[in-house]
């Protein structure tokens, strides 16, 4: 086990296309409430894995619900599946837009947490990708230990213990709010641009970085 780093952040990642959607409603929904709400945006996800979560995988810490009724957020930028989407030849993924337009939309892991139980709203964290069979799943903050903050912070995950332990997630059920966004992540000025004139008349404007280092 490794300790948690001092205030760990959380990154979930989402085309360009998206963000005026999540701006205006005031907060990231889940897969579950997308489908149930009949919403159309642009999905960056892998098939398969969407279907383990939303109709097998139960969050094992908060009984009756899966996986894909939650927000999911990953500990660290430049995620393998930013890497799947930026490569583009899986076959299980339809997009086929590469990383260009992906943003990261960065959030403070205690606060989120706080804001959670503030709200009696149901959260949780993995060891590894949630939509995996045999994750582990977590919701008292003592046990952030169980991740491995070595293989989330490794940019070289070629080893399957690696690769395993750097899809770590956290997991608010339902919806996330647009106030806890402290930092959306661009590639280039090309993005941060759009994402600048889409953000500008909202009450709340998150900072806006270009994070070259974030992309592959």
């Amino acid at each position: 086990m490794t300790p948690a780093p001092h205030n760990p952040k959380i990154y979930h990642i989402t085309h360009l296309n998206n963000l005026p959607g999540i701006a205006t409603s005031g907060e990231l929904i889940s897969d579950s409430l997308r489908v149930a709400r009949g919403l159309t945006c642009s999905l960056v996800g892998m098939t398969s894995i969407k279907y383990r979560r939303l109709e097998e995988i139960e969050v094992a810490v908060c009984p009756g619900t899966k996986v894909g009724e939650y927000v999911p957020f990953y500990f660290c930028p430049r995620s393998i599946m930013l890497y799947l989407l930026h490569k583009g030849n899986h076959p299980d993924l339809t997009y086929r837009g590469g990383q260009q337009p992906i943003l990261h939309l960065e959030g403070d892991l205690n606060a989120a947490i706080q804001w959670a139980t503030i709200q009696s709203r149901p959260w949780a964290f993995t060891d590894r990708n949630a939509g995996t069979y045999f994750v582990e799943f977590y919701n008292h903050h003592n046990d952030l230990s169980k991740i491995d903050w070595i293989a989330v912070a490794s940019k070289d995950f070629r080893d399957v213990q690696v690769k395993e332990g750097k899809q770590a997630e956290f997991l608010t059920f339902g919806t996330f709010p647009w106030t806890l966004i402290q930092k959306i992540g661009t590639i280039d000025s090309n993005v941060a641009t759009p994402v600048q004139e889409l953000t500008s008349g909202m009450s709340h404007q998150p900072v806006i970085e270009i994070q070259q280092s974030w992309y592959f």
